[in-house]
């Protein structure tokens, strides 16, 4: 996974920016995950909330799948709080494999000296600006 080695010679431009695009797709997929995940964790966490003042024996429902489920407080609660920090850890390794991936574009953009656009464009802007 490290580029530190010296340009590939049989990599030519349109190559290049198709892998770098991979990368950012790659991501741009990894932030929606987090995303997704970090909603879904609030709405553990407003759960947890709402259950932990109540009477364990009081009755509460839980959607599995699609099916709503009646069980206790006492059954519930554990089950969510128990899926609240596999989402927690999932979160953590997502976290740490989107700052991977974004070192890795990072540096292949720096190694094939790939400018998007509006770096084109403001690098542009600053030597017409100054004239």
């Amino acid at each position: 996974m490290s580029t530190a080695s010296p340009p590939n010679p049989t990599l030519d431009g349109n190559k290049v920016i198709a892998i770098y695009k991979d990368l950012q797709a790659e991501c741009t997929s990894i932030m929606n995950k987090i995303s997704e995940l970090e909603v879904e964790r609030n709405e553990h966490i407003l759960v947890e909330k709402t259950l932990t003042p109540l009477e364990e024996s009081r009755r509460a429902f839980r959607l599995v799948g699609d099916i709503l489920v009646e069980r206790t407080v006492g059954e519930v609660l554990p089950s969510v709080e128990s899926n609240r920090k596999n989402i927690d850890e999932v979160l953590g390794s997502l976290t740490v494999r989107l700052q991977e991936k974004q070192k890795e574009t990072l540096e292949w953009k720096n190694k094939y000296n790939i400018r998007t656009q509006e770096e084109v464009q403001a690098s542009n802007g600053s030597v017409t600006g100054n004239k």
